[in-house]
């Protein structure tokens, strides 16, 4: 079993790395909660929010990277998806 505070730090860490790229767009991305699995679940926030390539962000910048930087991440799903 993971230990999700430990992952938590882990996540955030790299959400707060990404984050100046995707507020560079006028959008943001909020921690919701980490599982004891490794589910990350996020949510988009501004510009985000309507933005036609939020899946795309989801899955090649924030997906990606958790899985590189993160020991224990399984998935990432967005809130309002």
């Amino acid at each position: 079993m993971i230990d999700p505070g430990n992952i938590q730090t882990q996540v955030e860490q790299v959400l707060d790395a990404m984050r100046p790229v995707i507020q560079q767009d006028g959008g943001d991305i909020e921690l919701v909660s980490v599982s004891a699995e490794g589910e990350v679940q996020i949510r988009f926030q501004g510009a985000c929010v309507s933005c036609p390539s939020r899946a795309l962000t989801l899955q090649t910048l924030i997906e990606r990277n958790l899985k590189e930087y993160v020991p224990g991440f399984t998935s990432v799903v967005a809130e309002d998806m």
